[in-house]
């Protein structure tokens, strides 16, 4: 027999086939068949691959002169690392890995083994900015430590809302402060400043926490053309404004008394209308009781259903601000008892301290499936437990060649070691193996995948702290206070009394959340790490992998996202032009029906002989409580966070959408966003072609005569030929010509 993989025999190609018929079609077996490792890369994956992760020389020759040599390089840098009579043995090993799947976030795959080309960048992604104080020398101070982030190629998160409200008076000025809003302004413009410089765009993440007096502000903010578009924006959502939404209560915006106000205005502390006691990140200045709480003034009190509605109507207009429940981020951190998380990386699977840095990496799924679009479809675990392990060293590898800038975000980085391995192809898989995403079978093997990652990593960070040491941390003594009892009371209960000294492997091990839900698939290894330490402090994070999965894996599905659509456009952002470009793409899984199955398949075609198996689902076959019921499989074995999106249609009713925050904090999420297109918002980076055909835009020229085009058609303008829609956000939103 000798066709074409998977082909489908000419009697079967008939446009007249019955359902029965085009069943078989898709079970037509080959005797020699390919696999998914066979499919050609897609002009726009290479293309990115050439522009963001392959190494270039000062004068633009490429060093890298395939894909398969940027695995190289990398391998060879993070295998440097390790002793040099098993330097080899590592290269070949992580050459391995890298070629079966192990995609390294993008400043690692860019950078790793560069230096001599790049000197001053870093190989993490993101950082979180130091806790901003309430001043204006510590203001400043964090934009600059921001700028220098930056310019090492590096995202970074930030908590503005240990700032004063709008109004405060500041007695050292004599005068009424501006408010957080204000600063973030000076920050936006500072991002941009450095990007414009050839740096990394927009990657800071702004979080606000949501009992303070200006928070609906900070919601609303972007409704302004041009406010904070280098911002990502979520509020800090705490466990007591959820019971006060549910049980439909007032909820009370306030911040904290500083002990010269306190002094000043003689305010009674026992007053609960006036004075609250909330967790806050600073202390230092603050009125504090003996459990670390801190007294907070009252500003404004207003039903706490009524801020529910106007977030969930920001978030279904505007696609922000997202979600942290932060109480679950702080009860679920590894780090517990010497961390208080309040920001994230930019795209939020990374909560971290100040200071904590995001080191990332993702395996990609698809390229475990045996035998795929057949019954016979299987996934290969034993495989891809082992790129895990081998990863997991590759990853921890990562924090020897780190590159910050600052000496802050080294020493942290250093101390605890964490890192975020995650996967990418989640939708894609799901095809390749005939399932529907958000389907029970799905849900099953979303956990199951999420499982194995963490138990495989987990004995790697113990064989690793056997050969190299724990992280410091593992080793450093704590001392036990109230605070700490009375979020462990457990601990009491073991006989731990203030005051008295306990390794860090002992509360991370023994008392960590997540570890605890680890014990209970892995008793022994959780004992061991206890007594020995582990080599680092996290190991999972699942990162949206938008530009990585587009290229190094040939656009197989971001993260745990369902395909966004079998065939669309992304807007990039490309170094000279005025607007961004429009690039075509394909999902990976259409790519494989087309070279295994069926090479006449077309998405939404009406003709039986082209269209696609049930299993070809997008984001708009998703309904949101698909979408947070994988995201919640997930997280359950996931130590970190999950950068994760809710994609809904244009049309998607609002009464069906509105619940979304609600029930992923019912399924114990730490975090959640949403987007639906809305074209009189914004533009989008994943665009679909129905989606701009069906989008009018109004031009005005200069004599004040107004044009309307379709958001597809192409324009010329300055020069350039733009498409309509990425022309009118450019100059709506005033990015126009400053790439």
């Amino acid at each position: 027999m000798s066709v074409s993989a998977w082909s489908i025999p000419s009697d079967l190609e008939d446009e007249t086939t019955t359902p029965g018929r085009r069943e078989l079609m898709n079970t037509v077996v080959k005797l020699e068949p390919k696999d998914v490792e066979s499919i050609p890369f897609q002009e726009a994956s290479l293309d990115i691959w050439a522009k963001k992760y392959r190494l270039t020389a000062k004068d633009g020759t490429p060093i890298d002169q395939t894909m398969d040599d940027t695995y190289k390089r990398v391998a060879r840098a993070l295998a440097d690392v390790e002793r040099e009579e098993v330097r080899e043995h590592w290269y070949e090993r992580f050459l391995w890995a890298l070629r079966r799947g192990a995609i390294p976030a993008g400043r690692i795959i860019s950078n790793a083994g560069a230096r001599e080309h790049k000197p001053a960048t870093s190989t993490i992604n993101c950082t979180v900015s130091g806790t901003i104080h309430d001043s204006m020398d510590d203001i400043l101070q964090k934009v600059h430590e921001a700028g220098l982030t930056l310019k090492a190629g590096c995202g970074i998160g930030y908590e503005f809302s240990t700032l004063r409200p709008r109004g405060a008076y500041v007695s050292g000025a004599g005068a009424y402060t501006s408010g957080p809003l204000s600063f973030m302004d000076i920050y936006d413009k500072m991002c941009f400043t450095v990007s414009s410089a050839g740096g990394r765009r927009g990657a800071q993440m702004g979080t606000f926490d949501v009992g303070h007096p200006d928070v609906m502000e900070f919601i609303r903010a972007k409704r302004e053309n041009g406010r904070l578009r280098q911002f990502n924006l979520s509020l800090l959502i705490t466990d007591e404004f959820m019971q006060a939404v549910r049980e439909n209560r007032e909820w009370k915006l306030a911040f904290p008394i500083s002990l010269k106000e306190m002094e000043a205005e003689r305010i009674d502390l026992n007053d609960p209308a006036k004075v609250i006691w909330r967790e806050w990140p600073v202390q230092d200045g603050y009125v504090v009781n003996e459990e670390g709480l801190v007294a907070c003034k009252v500003y404004r009190t207003l039903p706490a259903r009524r801020m529910w509605d106007v977030i969930m109507t920001s978030t279904y207009d505007f696609a922000e601000p997202g979600f942290i429940l932060i109480d679950r981020v702080n009860e679920m951190n590894n780090n517990w008892w010497c961390e208080n998380i309040r920001a994230t990386n930019p795209c939020g699977e990374q909560p971290l301290p100040p200071y904590g840095s995001c080191l990332l990496g993702s395996v990609n799924l698809t390229r475990f499936v045996r035998n795929p679009f057949t019954e016979f479809a299987e996934f290969d675990w034993d495989e891809y437990r082992e790129v895990v392990r081998v990863f997991t060293r590759m990853l921890d590898n990562v924090v020897e060649i780190n590159g910050l800038p600052l000496a802050p975000q080294r020493d942290e980085i250093l101390r605890k070691r964490r890192h975020g391995m995650g996967f990418l192809g989640l939708g894609s898989t799901f095809a390749l193996l005939g399932m529907k995403y958000g389907s029970p079978e799905s849900v099953k093997f979303t956990e199951d995948v999420a499982r194995e990652m963490a138990i495989a990593g987990w004995e790697v960070a113990l064989e690793l702290a056997r050969e190299k040491g724990p992280a410091p941390i593992m080793n450093e003594e704590f001392t036990v206070t109230k605070e700490m009892l009375r979020k462990r009371p457990e601990m009491a209960r073991d006989g731990w009394k203030p005051g008295d000294r306990v390794p860090g492997r002992i509360l991370h091990a023994k008392y960590s959340r997540y570890m605890q839900r680890l014990a209970e698939v892995a008793p022994r290894l959780v004992e061991q790490l206890a007594e020995i330490g582990a080599r680092f402090t996290h190991h999972t994070s699942i990162a949206p992998t938008g530009t990585i999965s587009l290229s190094l894996a040939n656009n197989a599905s971001n993260g745990i996202e369902p395909t966004f659509a079998h065939h669309y456009f992304r807007n990039v952002i490309r170094e000279g032009r005025k607007t961004k470009e429009k690039v075509d793409v394909f999902s990976f899984e259409l790519l494989a029906y087309r070279e295994l199955v069926n090479p006449k398949a077309m998405p939404g075609s009406k003709n039986p002989g082209e269209q696609l198996p049930e299993c070809f689902t997008t984001a708009d076959d998703i309904t949101p409580r698909e979408h947070v019921d994988i995201q919640a499989a997930a997280q359950k074995w996931v130590d970190s966070s999950i950068s994760k999106t809710a994609n809904v249609p244009t049309d998607y009713k609002y009464e069906d959408f509105k619940d979304i925050y609600l029930y992923a904090h019912e399924k114990g999420l730490k975090g959640c966003t949403t987007f639906r297109f809305n074209p009189e918002a914004f533009q989008g980076v994943l665009v679909k072609e129905e989606d701009l055909k069906n989008t009018k835009y109004v031009f005005t020229l200069e004599d004040g005569t107004e044009i309307e085009v379709r958001g597809d058609e192409e324009i010329e303008y300055d020069g350039e030929i733009h498409t309509a829609a990425n022309l009118y956000d450019a100059l709506k939103e005033g990015y126009y010509g400053k790439f």
